[in-house]
Order: structure tokens, then C-alpha cells, then sequence
């Protein structure tokens, strides 16, 4: 039977990648099969959550596929979004943000497109384009 795995980052620096997402989600370095080119990020109580690859393929300022990453309130968004920024990653001059956005465009240190979403705000019509 096929299963879904994990989402995987391709990144420039492996360590510098693991250690932007063990910090910015709680997360912990799985040993397992870690090398220069590959870290699995499990959750602290088991489970993998998340992998790092490295790769060379350039940045996509519109990847079709990114992480979104929930708060439950437009302050804990805000919160988030400032201790993001603190460790590593950018604000992103977004220019498809709604009237209204629930979603704020950041960027991991290798430049990895992700969304803080707050899922307390509804903005009209739930349309919210793909970065």
C-alpha cells in the first residue's frame, strides 16, 4: 500500500537548514541515515515530520509546492512570524497578498518560500494564491 511520507526541503547547506527547522518547529535531528546530503527532522515525542536534502536546483520565487505553518491568532502569527526572522528567515515582498490576507510569505536562509497562516482569521471569499 502507498503511503505519504514527508515533505522534502532541497537546500544549499544541510546544517544550517537543520538547524533553522529544529528551531523554528520543535523538532529533533534523526541520526538515522544522516549524511552531508540528507537530515530527517522527527517530532521530539517520535514520528519524522520533515527532511532536508541537499540540492543545487536554483530557488523558485513560485514554487507550486510550500509549507504552510499555522497560529491560531493574528499575535501569535505576528509572534511567529518575528521569531522566524530571528533565526534565519526573510520577509518576502509578496506581491499576490489579498485585500484581506490570513498569510504572511516568508522565506527559509536558502531562500524556500513557506507561509505563516493565521487560522483564527478568514479572509473573504478563502481564496488564498499559491506563492
Amino acid at each position: 500500500m502507498l503511503r505519504l511520507g514527508f515533505p522534502v526541503i532541497g537546500v544549499t547547506d544541510v546544517p544550517r537548514a537543520v538547524a533553522f527547522w529544529t528551531s523554528a518547529l520543535g523538532l529533533v535531528a534523526s541520526e538515522e541515515r544522516a549524511s552531508e546530503t540528507w537530515r530527517t527532522l522527527e517530532h521530539a515525542d517520535g514520528g519524522r515530520a520533515l527532511a532536508v536534502m541537499r540540492s543545487d536546483s536554483p530557488v523558485e520565487p513560485r514554487p507550486r509546492l510550500h509549507l504552510d505553518l499555522f497560529t491560531d491568532s493574528a499575535q501569535e502569527q505576528q509572534a511567529e512570524v518575528r521569531r522566524l526572522i530571528g533565526l534565519g528567515a526573510e520577509a518576502v515582498d509578496w506581491d499576490r497578498y489579498p485585500s484581506d490576507p490570513d498569510f504572511v510569505v516568508l522565506a527559509d536562509p536558502d531562500g524556500n518560500r513557506f507561509c505563516v497562516v493565521d487560522l483564527g482569521h478568514i479572509p473573504g471569499g478563502g481564496d488564498r494564491p499559491t506563492p
